[in-house]
Order: structure tokens, then sequence, then C-alpha cells
């Protein structure tokens, strides 16, 4: 009766739902005992979706607090990122904003259809340039119709002065907008350009690539073993003729949004879960206020050494790929909570880093003797801010300093709800068409997930933290210059690869066959030769690591292996396919391209790398581009996704916190436009 009764109601259900294509597709993830709707729109190359913070309701109050004051300092940081991307930025997005806020004319117009969706890529991107091509944005509307849209918007919203106009305006945003040939790249890594003065990224003013170069270089000893990161926290520029650092710190460039981070930190120091916590909160505080790299690191090391709290942040100028001289930090915030039960599976692989490290390809010189302090988990996010949103990564592998790492060791995090969204809103209907056998179909269903996060795990919790550096060499980013990011992503991801077909998964409990290896050798093989290139322009080289170091392995491996038809390309009715033909056989040419790449690292050869990167990770084969994108266009699957953020709403009696409570906003536009108007902290240069 139960079973009748339950297809009687669900009858009905279907029956509703017929003339509304939303509660359609509300039902089906309700059939799928999940119905919180996690991709909201989509436009351009982008998807819009949501997560969700289980577990957030269970938090003590005491917790609760500390994860609303760290949620506060992340979201206080975001205009430094948008400034640190472009100078412009700030005044653009205060222009947009105030048109989508305030606009009294037509709405439902072509043109405003099309200035709207090119406001939600410059939210998206944190800024003009797209976040991961990084090129400027073409408006899809006329310098005409934007004075149209200025003329009819409210000028308490723009940014105009008494004394100025919306001509005034006009003048200084039409050329920056409209004209393609200005500031055209953000982060341009062409070799044999002038990497400073061809990227638009605000982290140098006035001078060029050579004299940054030396300005660094006579800073740098490479035979220090405690080096701090030199210029990770400012901006250079020339004065008197003379190159200078603005530190982005309390009383020096950024002080209005600093402070604000500053703020809430001290606050979180209060609801610290331990003394450890706190004083890790504390020396980030005194960093933020004095500067000082040296207390990065300090404030760097008490962080890794917290394993034990519940609630955990992210917060500071940490990522070096805006920088094309990999020196200049992007500000970024990742507020957390750990995933108990799901952390165990990354944690019997960080218990295990020492045996990886042994028996892995590299040259035994370049091995870890002794792998100290890799502590793992998952979490489940909870805000990210900065370079972290909208557009997120899906693991994390800090600090960046490798001296921290080989001394006091590292924290490996995989963003457990954020991989989860990025699956419920996956499509199957690449499967039918990128997917050669139903062999590969099947085991992609089975255990793609699994594999998904396997490789996550792998890739942050041994991968970054596995090999070290020859003595009197220096960091990558100093040996290896614009391409030590691409190499270091490579790297991780061979260590990934290598061990992700191998027993010792199984043995240890987190893989249940080794079919999950195939699964993700399927994957990676058919993204890095072919599914990534729908994120990529017709024309255009790749220029984003990540992207640059998939091609790299999947290319060399099908170059190398060709001899023995180790992967196979294949032409079924006029579409083309890669197929694996020997797993082992592939899992041997990552080993062997993992030996070479470490040693690439270690002795900071940059030539080598030069060499692997621009002839297997730059260039895309034409007419597969331009076949990929086709079969795509008929999926209508957007290439790149992003989050909306929760929002935490505080709950008082009086002056006293009695409880947090969190939403799941579901508008992008609307979120956009409350974080305009909550912390937007910097002044606005006209």
């Amino acid at each position: 009766m139960k079973n009748l009764l339950a297809v009687f109601l669900l009858m009905l259900l279907l029956i509703g739902c017929a003339k509304n294509e939303d509660k359609m597709n509300q039902l089906k993830q309700a059939e799928e005992s999940d119905d919180f709707i996690y991709q909201t729109e989509q436009f351009a190359d982008l998807a819009i979706l949501r997560y969700k913070v289980p577990g957030f309701e269970e938090l003590s109050l005491k917790e609760k607090e500390l994860v609303y004051y760290l949620y506060e300092a992340a979201l206080a940081g975001r205009d430094i990122y948008y400034d640190q991307n472009y100078e412009n930025n700030l005044l653009i997005r205060k222009t947009l904003s105030g048109i989508v806020r305030s606009y009294n004319g037509d709405r439902q117009s072509a043109e405003y259809k099309n200035f709207l969706v090119y406001a939600k890529r410059v939210w998206f991107s944190n800024g003009i340039h797209h976040h991961y091509s990084s090129k400027k944005f073409t408006p899809e509307f006329t310098p005409e119709y934007f004075k149209i849209l200025l003329l009819n918007s409210d000028p308490k919203l723009l940014p105009i002065t008494e004394t100025e106009t919306v001509d005034n305006l006009l003048n200084k945003l039409v050329p920056i907008i409209f004209n393609p040939n200005i500031d055209a790249q953000k982060v341009n890594l062409t070799p044999g350009a002038d990497l400073i003065k061809t990227s638009a990224v605000n982290f140098y003013e006035g001078t060029n690539q050579k004299e940054v170069e030396k300005f660094y270089g006579s800073m740098i000893d490479k035979n220090d073993s405690t080096p701090v990161w030199h210029g990770l926290n400012s901006k250079v520029v020339k004065e008197n003729g003379k190159l200078t650092e603005k530190v982005w710190k309390v009383g020096g460039m950024y002080s209005a949004a600093i402070e604000k981070i500053v703020y809430w930190l001290e606050k979180a120091v209060g609801a610290a879960e331990s003394e450890l916590q706190k004083k890790a909160l504390q020396k980030l505080v005194e960093y933020y206020k004095t500067g000082s790299l040296k207390t990065w690191d300090e404030y760097n090391i008490l962080w890794v050494q917290d394993t034990t709290s519940r609630v955990d942040v992210v917060n500071g100028f940490i990522e070096v790929y805006n920088d094309p001289l990999g020196f200049k930090g992007s500000f970024e915030a990742i507020v957390s909570i750990k995933d108990l039960e799901a952390t165990k599976r990354i944690d019997a692989i960080s218990r295990q880093a020492q045996w990886f490290e042994d028996h892995s390809t590299i040259a035994d010189e370049y091995k870890k003797k002794n792998v100290v302090g890799i502590s793992a988990k998952v979490i489940t996010v909870v805000v990210e801010s900065g370079d972290a949103s909208p557009s997120t990564p899906i693991g994390i592998n800090l600090p960046n300093s490798n001296w921290i790492r080989k001394v006091h060791g590292s924290k490996s995090v995989n963003l457990g709800n954020i991989v989860h969204s990025y699956n419920k809103a996956g499509s199957s209907e690449i499967f039918n068409e990128f997917y050669f056998t139903e062999e590969e179909i099947k085991r992609a269903k089975q255990y793609g997930d699994l594999a998904d996060n396997l490789h996550t795990d792998l890739h942050e919790v041994i991968g970054h933290a596995s090999g070290q550096i020859k003595p009197g060499v220096g960091t990558p980013k100093q040996s290896l210059k614009n391409y030590a990011s691409a190499i270091e992503e490579t790297r991780a991801d061979l260590v990934a690869l290598y061990y992700g077909l191998d027993q010792k998964l199984i043995d240890i409990g987190v893989m249940p066959s080794l079919e999950v290896g195939k699964a993700e050798y399927d994957r990676y093989i058919r993204n890095g030769l072919m599914l990534q290139l729908n994120r990529i322009e017709l024309g255009d080289n790749i220029e984003q690591a990540h992207m640059r170091n998939r091609q790299l392995i999947a290319k060399w491996v099908l170059e190398k292996g060709k001899t023995e038809n180790v992967i196979e390309k294949k032409i079924r009715d006029g579409k083309t396919y890669f197929v694996i033909n020997d797993y082992q056989k592939l899992r041997v040419l990552f080993g062997q391209l993992l030996k070479e790449v470490q040693r690439i690292t270690s002795e900071g050869d940059y030539e080598a790398a030069k060499n692997l990167v621009e002839t297997y990770g730059v260039k895309i084969d034409l007419e597969l581009h331009k076949e990929v994108k086709e079969r795509y266009a008929k999926l209508n699957i957007a290439p790149y996704k992003g989050f909306i953020n929760p929002v935490l709403k505080p709950v008082y009696e009086g002056s006293k916190l009695v409880d947090v409570k969190i939403e799941y906003p579901d508008d992008f536009v609307e979120q956009m436009l409350y974080y305009d108007q909550n912390y937007s902290f910097l002044p606005i240069k006209n």
C-alpha cells in the first residue's frame, strides 16, 4: 500500500509540474533525494551554482560565532582583489552596479540584456578580464547605448562627484571598456615579451620586467634556508626614478579594507576554539597591521600546527598565479568547517605520505627523507571571497613556502561541498558525446565522483607536498619564473595520476578497485586533449597554468606512447575520440614524466621548463579545437562554473549574540549588489 500511495502521489506531482519546466527540474532532483537547486542560471560561458553547508546547524553557538566573524573578515577584503586584477576595476564595478540598481529605461530590450550579461561577467571575474583566459571582455553593446544607460541612472549611485558629469565618466571608461587594444590581457606569459608592461594586472606601476627582476634579485639570498616570500604583499612603483614597495597593510595600501579585516579577525580571536588557534589568529592580525613577511611565515607555522579545530580559515595574500613573475599574492579567503566523516578518506592518504614519497619515480636525491606534518581533511565551505570566488578551487595545499612545508608540513584540504555541487550540476550529455565505449560510460557513472575526489586528494596531499629543492637553487618561482605555476601543477597532477592506479589505495581502504583509477585516467586524457578546449576561443593559445599543465601531460604521454599505441586516436562518424588501450603502460609514462618534472623543479632548470610547457602545453590543434567547440555547442553546457555564497545572519538579544542563521540566496545579481552595498571599503580612483 505504501508503494502504491507513493506512486499515486508521484503521478499527481508529475501532472502538476507538466506546465512548468523549472518545477520538472525540481522534481528530478527530489527523486534523487535532494531537492536543493544547484544551478540557478547560465549566461555567456558561465553557469551559476549554489552549495549547501551541511553541519552548520549542529555547530555550537561559539563555533557559529567564530564562523560569522571569519565570514565578515573574508568579505571585507573583496575590493582588494578587484583592484589587484586591474587598476580601473573598482570604478567600473561601481558604475555597473549603479546602472543595474537604478536604470529607469527599458530593461527588457536586447541592448539592456546584453549589458546585464557584461555586468555579470565582470562580477564573476572580479574585473573586466576573463577569470581563466585573462582576456578582456568584449561588450555586446555600443558606447552610445552605454551613455544612454548612464544618463538614465541615478547619478548619486554612480562614481561621479558634484563637479563631474556623466561625460567625464564616459570619457574615462569608454576607451577602457570598448577599445580591445587597451589593457587587453590581465596576465601575459608570452616568451620574449615584457611580462610587466604587457600585463594589465595592478601589481606594478611605471616599471618593467627587467627592473623588477633586478629589484627582487638583490633581496633574494638563495642560500637562506628560511626565506620570506619577497614581494608577496606589496605593489611595486617607480618614484623619483627608483623602485619602491607600497605594502598592503593597516596604514599602507588597501588600509581601509584591511582595517575591516582586522576588526573582524580580532573579534574572532575571542571566539577561538583553542589556544593554538587563538595564537594563529593573533599572529594573522599582527601581519595585517605590520605587513611583515616574517610574521606571515610565523602565522603559517601556527596555522599548519592547528589540526584539531573544527572551524578553519584561509585569509591573506596567497596564490601568485595572477603575477606573471610569481611574486605577488592575490587576496583570498575561505571559511570552512571540517567534514568529520569525509575526512577519514583523505586522512588515510595523508598518513601514508612517507610511503608515497619513498615509492615515487622521482630521483632519490630529490625525495624527502622525512615527510613531516602533512595534515589533510575534507572541508565544508561556508563562504569564499577574492581569488576563491565566485570561481573556486576544489582542493588546496598550503602554505606555499617550500621551507615551511619541508620543516613544519602543510595542510591539504578537499572542498567537499563544492565538489558535491559541481557533481550535482554535471551533465550526462558529455558521456554520450565524448566517451567512445559503453564500458567507459559505465565506469565513469559508477566511479567518476570517487575518482575525481581521490585525484584531488592525491594532488593536494601528496603531490604538492612531495619532493625537495636542490640547495642553492632558490624557490621555483625564482628559478622557473613564468613557467613555475604550470610546472608545479604538472608535478602535483602527475603524482596523483601515478598513484591513482596503485594497489596501495585499495589496501588502505580508500578505493574499491583499480576501475576507479581507470575512470580517472579516461577523464584526464579526454579533458587534457579535448574537453578543456571548449573553454578557449578559437585561434587562442592556452594561457592558464592548470589548463597548460593538463594538456602538457596528456599530449606528452600521447606522443611518448605512440609506438606501443598506449592511447589511440579514433574517428567514428566524423568525430574524434581518444581511447586508452593500456592503462598500466600509461601509468609508467606518467611516472617517467613525473621524474623529469621533479628534476626540473629541484634543479630550477628554466630552459627545460620552457621547452616542456611551450612544446606540449600552449599550442592547440585548430581543427580539433573547432570540432570540440561545435560538439559542445549542441549540448548547451557552460564550460565554467561559479557560486553564489550562502549568507550568514546574526541573531541578537539586545547586544548579546544568541544565534547565527544561514540562508541560501539564489539570485547572482542580487548577491553582487548586496556585496557592493555592504562590503565596498576602498576609495574609487576617478
